[in-house]
């Protein structure tokens, strides 16, 4: 399996317009707890603990996210439980909230993302390779510990990897 480096690098190889990153930074969040609501029902009551396919699906998800780095693994993990918490909450609602926001999150999340994509002028990365799609998170996650001056070591070795580098709206750098 890639390193932690090969997964950003490849993911960011699709996203080198700052435009297209940004509406990722509303996007993808959107499309994590939309999934998480709508995988929230079924529930079953264990203790304290509502189990669900959203649960089942994020457990996976934090293992692969710890797998590939303990430091973003943890934030991934935090996040995940956060997203599971906020869309076990909306489907404890009537079926019509919790489908209508779960669907509508859905929605508006992956319209936010393929107007980035229009910006970028190239397709999802999902589309070349679905590991994509449980990358988005991470990546998002990354560049935000990024812009906070965090893991100059993932960065540095994130960008030697990647085709380009990124600079203003729409401008790559070869």
């Amino acid at each position: 399996m890639k390193s932690l480096a090969d997964q950003l690098a490849q993911y960011a190889d699709y996203h080198r317009d700052s435009r297209n990153v940004i509406t990722h930074m509303v996007g993808i969040p959107l499309i994590v707890v939309a999934v998480a609501t709508l995988l929230s029902r079924p529930a079953i009551a264990i203790a304290p603990l509502l189990l669900s396919p959203a649960v089942l699906a994020g457990m996976i998800a934090a293992i692969f996210y710890l797998w590939l780095d303990t430091r973003f693994g943890i934030a991934m993990t935090l996040l995940l439980a956060l997203s599971i918490w906020v869309g076990q909450e909306l489907a404890s609602q009537s079926t019509v909230l919790w489908l209508a926001s779960g669907l509508g999150m859905f929605i508006i999340g992956w319209v936010i993302q393929f107007v980035g994509h229009y910006y970028e002028g190239r397709k999802p990365a999902f589309m070349d390779d679905l590991t994509g799609l449980a990358i988005g998170p991470l990546f998002i996650v990354a560049e935000l510990s990024f812009l906070l001056g965090l893991r100059h070591d993932v960065r540095r070795a994130m960008e030697e990897r990647a085709v380009g580098v990124r600079s203003g709206p729409g401008e790559v750098q070869v």
